[in-house]
């Protein structure tokens, strides 16, 4: 049995995309640290990057590449400077040499060095393989896939059974919704609950704690930078920050210095269905913004799905709940990350495997179900409201434009926080016995759909509006 941390479900790092940047990014880091486990470091004279199926095919649009390249110079993507990605980019460029983990100056020709190979490679379409030639002539060769929401595995899994045993002392091991529902029936627990008790037997509390302050933060500032930031969006589609203009509407006049007192003045602002409407889009457009222009946001599951969960938890925060705290905020990630995982064991997080149901639809089940324990659902209507929420994104395609993280990804992050308040409304107001889809059969239909679907809809820019809309367009 598989158990996933709510941690590992919501990661800090670096857009457009937990799968295009976030986990090649990643991948160089280990290929780097396997190399120096395995005595080869030091004897690398050159790299050569293949990227396959989807890394390729979208890869430039998603910074692939510059993802890459900031991993093999050893950077951090929770904690590397975005502000300073196109200068060291630029140097990498202009100096055809790169520090490989920031140790050893190497040649490095971006441009003929990092190679997108079209070819699919049977186990995931987002392959991505490291070639170092050692001084003695010999190669170290290593092939990572990237699966979706900055997670990233070798074909043999070999890291499988590591982390089985890792996660084995789980008090409360969940595959599936129906068992996390058993739990919190035999226990009379909340899901959070549950939830929690199995992520006290990885970490203290203080650990937790600590985990989920820096979540929020993240999110908080990728909402309020987003809110704050005018201008036109990199990647040639041209298109126009739309979060700073709908902002500055409907915060008027008011006064703030930090996000802190951003957060009481929305508290005091109308509360009008028009206004409700407009806040949440706003804050989900905001953060999906910044992670278009290679801004630091939360994978929720994805980072191309990374404004849902935010825009949903502002939304209870500002709304429905202005002494809402940090417990609050705690609670409403314990049964989103859990409820992630349920998609990403029973079918997957990954466009490149799914769709963009794999993305906005998992984001949006996820704050809806979070959403609904927070305004005193059940168990069972937690559940209720994640399905509804899955069930009306069943089939969505994933064609971006120029295989950027822009159109229609931005939009549909405002479209998939609207739903999850609906979906949590529903649920809320509905009797769950009553309900004739569950969750898991519904996780189950998902995977059925993604397996059906061509896969030029499935992130590789080859169909649906990224073919029907050209850059000339823009």
């Amino acid at each position: 049995m598989e158990s996933i941390s709510v941690f590992d479900m919501l990661k800090i790092g670096v857009g457009p995309s937990s799968s295009h940047t976030l986990g090649p990014w990643r991948a160089a880091n280990r290929w780097i640290k396997i190399a120096k486990k395995r005595g080869h470091f030091k004897q690398i004279d050159q790299v050569t990057v293949n990227l396959y199926g989807s890394l390729s095919l979208t890869g430039r649009g998603h910074a692939t590449d510059i993802a890459v390249l900031l991993g093999l110079c050893g950077f951090d993507p929770v904690s590397f400077p975005t502000d300073q990605i196109d200068s060291e980019i630029a140097l990498i460029r202009e100096n055809k040499t790169l520090a490989l983990n920031g140790e050893r100056p190497i040649d490095f020709d971006l441009e003929k060095q990092i190679v997108f190979n079209r070819e699919f490679l049977p186990f995931h379409p987002n392959g991505i393989e490291f070639i170092g030639l050692l001084k003695n002539g010999k190669f170290f060769k290593k092939t990572f896939y990237s699966i979706g929401g900055g997670f990233v595995v070798e074909e043999s899994r070999k890291r499988a059974a590591a982390k089985k045993e890792a996660f084995s002392h789980f008090p409360y091991p969940i595959q599936r919704a129906d068992e996390l529902l058993k739990y919190c029936n035999d226990l009379n627990m909340k899901v959070s609950e549950v939830v929690y008790q199995n992520e006290l037997s990885l970490r203290t509390e203080t650990h937790i704690n600590k985990d989920f302050e820096a979540v929020w933060q993240v999110m908080l500032e990728s909402m309020y930078t987003g809110c704050h930031t005018e201008g036109i969006l990199p990647g040639g589609l041209n298109v126009r920050r739309r979060a700073y203009d709908t902002h500055k509407k409907l915060i008027r006049n008011t006064q703030y210095t930090n996000p802190q007192e951003w957060i009481s003045c929305i508290r005091n602002g109308e509360v009008k269905f028009r206004e409700i409407l407009k806040w949440v889009s706003c804050f989900a457009l905001s953060v999906n913004e910044v992670n278009a222009s290679l801004g630091r946001v939360v994978t929720a599951p994805t980072n191309g799905s990374a404004g849902v969960i935010p825009a949903v938890l502002m939304y209870y925060m500002v709304i429905e709940n202005h002494d809402a705290n940090f417990d609050d905020v705690k609670q409403f990630l314990l049964v989103a990350g859990e409820i992630g995982s349920l998609f990403k064991k029973g079918a997957t997080i990954s466009a490149a495997m799914g769709g963009c149901q794999a993305e906005i639809g998992v984001s949006s089940a996820m704050a809806a179900g979070a959403l609904t324990e927070l305004m005193g659902g059940t168990p069972e209507q937690v559940l209720m409201a994640s399905e509804i929420a899955m069930e009306h994104h069943l089939g969505l395609t994933c064609d971006p434009i120029a295989g950027l993280v822009q159109i229609p990804c931005i939009e549909r992050n405002a479209m998939g926080a609207i739903k999850a308040i609906n979906a949590s409304e529903l649920a809320l107001d509905s009797d769950p016995k009553n309900a004739k889809v569950p969750l898991d059969k519904c996780i189950n239909t998902m995977w059925q759909t993604a397996n059906d679907m061509n896969n030029k809809y499935k992130e590789t820019s080859e169909g649906g509006l990224a073919i029907n809309v050209a850059l000339s367009d823009c």
